[in-house]
């Protein structure tokens, strides 16, 4: 009976040290640094988060899309959020060099950014 006890709990143990920690599956993210805008789920600059380098335009990946929460800017640059309200028509908040928000009234809005102030949308 011995035996079997040992060898179950050599087994269990082997088992326990080959699985890898569910953290070690999770997807690289890129650090924030100096020149981005980073956007949040969650208030106060937690939840999942995506941050956007300036110049040009980037569409808010799915889990940001109309859910971010907060946002800081690092980038050295005036860039704009944008709410696609339907086809054809916009919406866009400028979001200044320093700008930040712990609790955005925008998080239900933003859909993209970019760096160019968007012409055919109207300030929102």
């Amino acid at each position: 009976m011995h035996r079997r006890t040992t060898a179950l709990a050599l087994a269990l143990a082997a088992a326990s040290l080959s699985a890898a920690p569910a953290s070690a599956e999770a997807a690289p993210t890129r650090e924030r640094g100096a020149g981005d805008v980073c956007f949040y789920t969650q208030p106060g600059y937690t939840g999942a988060s995506w941050c956007y380098r300036p110049p040009g335009y980037a569409d808010v990946p799915a889990p940001l899309h109309d859910n971010a929460a907060s946002f800081e800017s690092n980038a050295d640059v005036t860039v704009y959020a944008i709410d696609w309200v339907r086809p054809g028509q916009c919406l866009y908040r400028t979001i200044w060099t320093g700008d930040r928000s712990t609790n955005w009234e925008w998080r239900n809005k933003l859909d993209a950014v970019q760096s160019v102030r968007p012409t055919d949308c109207q300030a929102g």
